[in-house]
């Protein structure tokens, strides 16, 4: 399909962007791996893997390049729809995890992809996914509605239904329904976005999908440089561990990502990137009454409208 060639091109250009200007604010250069896994297997194709561990803003980070083809969907890619399992498909995507040193600097999520059913007999079936979510760990107001704004922004050309839609969506996947709270403070998400020829075709949804990974840098960096000279200790970076542990938790029990990637005989070490280096949990622990730490789950980890609110608290 000619229609991979573009994503693949497009893909590989935002990755290299996005690692750019991730070097430029930390300093450290990322490691590059690049992969390849040999027709005949589950599954084939190549990749290209870009870490950076120990730096000096981010201390594990990656942004991730797959391009894969394998001979049955998976389970987690079919969920919704049923009509196409057992069907060969191709895959590829961007996919970035940032967990950085300082608490007060938000760990960060952003996916873009292109998925093809491949059913014997029966034209492809194409579609997007995507999204971006922002999981701090000391809350600002100020940051939660800049990234949201941005998110709204990049969307509003592309349908004015669609910020609102994406957001409720991230909103409801990206919550832990064991512990009955959110991730974080949500940002958009979308996993089945494909357009009738009446409404732009392909190319109205690969322009939907690449406004959300321009979005990425201008969402995240004025966040990053706003909080990443904050002092912090051991109570923050202790608080900082046990909310990583939420993360874990969600990427290993929900995350439809990670479990594509594991039931269709992906790259382990690529997947499993987005784990944050250290993690904690504590039991029946919540933290005391007016302190910062409560603040988090009071006023931020909360279904909240942040891109059409005023800020209160600007300087901070």
């Amino acid at each position: 399909m000619s229609e991979f060639v573009q994503v693949r091109s497009y893909l590989l250009e935002l990755q290299q962007r996005i690692v750019a200007a991730l070097h430029r604010i930390d300093g450290q250069p990322f490691i590059e791996d690049g992969w390849t896994r040999d027709p005949g297997g589950r599954l084939e194709g190549d990749g290209l893997t870009r870490l950076i561990e120990n730096g000096g803003l981010i201390e594990r980070g990656g942004v991730n390049f797959s391009h894969v083809r394998g001979r049955v969907l998976p389970p987690s890619a079919t969920q919704h729809r049923p009509d196409l399992a057992g069907a060969p498909f191709e895959a590829l995507g961007v996919s970035l995890v940032l967990h950085p040193h300082n608490p007060f600097v938000p760990t960060v999520h952003m996916n873009v992809r292109m998925f093809a059913a491949l059913p014997e007999g029966r034209p492809p079936v194409v579609w997007f996914g995507g999204g971006m979510d922002l999981t701090p760990y000391y809350g600002f107001e100020r940051d939660c509605q800049h990234f949201h704004r941005v998110c709204e922004q990049a969307l509003a050309p592309h349908g004015d239904a669609l910020y609102p839609r994406f957001k409720q969506w991230c909103d409801e996947y990206f919550f832990l329904k064991h512990r009955d709270e959110p991730r974080g403070i949500g940002g958009i998400f979308f996993d089945d976005l494909s357009r009738s020829d009446e409404e732009g075709g392909f190319e109205a949804a690969f322009a939907t999908m690449r406004a959300v990974g321009d979005a990425f840098l201008p969402a995240y960096l004025p966040i990053v440089e706003r909080r990443q000279g904050y002092a912090y200790g051991e109570r923050e970076r202790d608080f900082q561990a046990y909310r990583r542990g939420r993360y874990v938790e969600f990427n290993l029990v929900f995350d439809r990502g990670t479990l594509f990637g594991l039931q269709s005989g992906g790259r382990t070490e690529s997947i499993l990137m987005s784990m944050p280096p250290q993690a904690r949990w504590a039991y029946a622990w919540s933290p005391e009454d007016g302190t910062p730490e409560a603040r988090l789950y009071s006023d931020f980890l909360r279904p909240r409208d942040w891109a059409h609110e005023t800020a209160t608290h600007l300087w901070l």
